[in-house]
């Protein structure tokens, strides 16, 4: 008597999906192991690592120092500041120019986006470097891709996580607080747009069903800033590492990128996008424009005013923004919240992870009711 092998053969529901970095090392000084960790992952000879320019003033000496004894030679090239078709064309011709074992991603989220395109390019395995913990990209395995104007044009998908992600606390200690509060709203939308995933059966970011897992770290992602998020900005004004920095810099990275790409985005992340087609929010960095995606996204939940509010005033107990004006937008121009709202809906869009039926119309009228209770909680 045989085994069954055809088990689910029939069935057209999509399967479960968690999906990670191979490895995540994160702490202060951590850059001083990134050898150790290169060589335990069996990588050596030349790598290409594209830096930032943060990384290439205080991470490239330590590299220069700590990998050639390892058997690793980092080939440094400066990150031009734009995840574009053209700076990914760039690299990779630069990369042609010799054989590379590995690509390194050192800098912001464009910087860890733009290594992950490169090495898919070259068919090699990726490790990110963050230097800041603006966003919650670095786990991820795709990129946002950009015009050289700054707005989203579309997206990369890969079939590779990143082999290691590897976090100098020390380092995110003395990035621009601005960067790290950032951070926070992306990864406070983390929660909200996975539960409404959940509830609407949607499909994660790598194809399958969300895991029971992956909505608990989301979960878990949002306690954690709430719970220490003053008291890392207070760190970082002090250029210091302390435990609740350590808690958050875990969240904005690790479990804010578990949580989005095995949980789901829904409707806050879509409304980003639309942002992101206004040329005055172009300054603006990725998690402000999250988080008023998420102050939307709960207004046009409907959620109740208690969690509303208590949204709000952490928002505006860190510094992110609550308001369209305090993203470069103004509440008056019925043009750029209708482009906002259609870019939202587009087919596709995350925004149909939501469980209801999603129009641009009530979009806009979200986004005005938000923008409405941003300005009332401030005044």
């Amino acid at each position: 008597m045989g085994y069954r092998t055809d088990f689910g053969r029939d069935h057209h529901r999509p399967l479960a999906v968690f999906a990670s970095p191979g490895r995540y090392v994160q702490g202060p000084g951590a850059t001083w192991e990134l050898g150790t960790e290169l060589k335990r992952l069996g990588l050596s000879g030349p790598v290409l690592f594209i830096a930032g320019g943060t990384a290439r003033r205080t991470l490239a000496p330590i590299w220069q120092d700590t990998l050639p004894p390892v058997g690793v030679t980092p080939v440094v090239e400066a990150f031009a500041g734009e995840c574009s078709e053209q700076e990914i064309n760039r690299l990779v011709a630069r990369a042609a120019t010799q054989p590379f074992s590995a690509v390194v991603g050192a800098g912001g989220g464009k910087a860890s986006d733009t290594a992950r395109a490169v090495a898919d390019e070259l068919d090699l395995p990726v490790v990110i470097t963050p230097t800041l913990a603006s966003t919650d990209s670095p786990c991820s395995a795709l990129s946002v891709i950009y015009t050289n104007g700054g707005a989203v044009e579309g997206f990369r998908f890969y079939n590779r996580h990143p082999l290691l992600l590897l976090v100098d606390t020390e380092v995110v200690a003395r990035a621009p607080k601005r960067q790290l509060v950032a951070g926070f709203g992306d990864a406070l939308a983390t929660w909200f747009e996975a539960r409404s995933c959940r509830q609407s059966h949607g499909c994660n970011v790598v194809g399958g069903y969300p895991t029971t897992t992956a909505t608990a770290l989301a979960k878990l992602c949002c306690d954690i800033l709430l719970a220490d998020g003053p008291a890392a900005c207070s760190a970082v004004d002090a250029h210091a590492t302390t435990p609740a920095l350590e808690r958050i810099v875990e969240a904005n990275n690790l479990l804010s990128g578990l949580g989005f790409e095995s949980g789901g985005l829904a409707l806050a992340h879509a409304v980003h996008n639309g942002i992101s087609e206004i040329p005055a929010s172009h300054a603006m960095l990725h998690g402000e424009k999250v988080a008023f995606g998420l102050h939307t996204q709960l207004v046009m939940e409907g959620q109740p005013q208690s969690e509303i509010q208590e949204i709000y005033s952490y928002c505006r107990s860190v510094g992110l923004p609550t308001t369209l004006q305090q993203i470069g937008i103004n509440p008056d121009d019925d043009e750029a919240i209708q482009r906002i709202a259609e870019r939202t809906v587009i087919p596709g869009e995350s925004s149909h992870n939501e469980p209801f039926e999603v129009t641009a119309a009530a979009v806009a009228d979200a986004i005005r009711a938000a923008d409405q209770q941003g300005r009332a909680y401030i005044n």
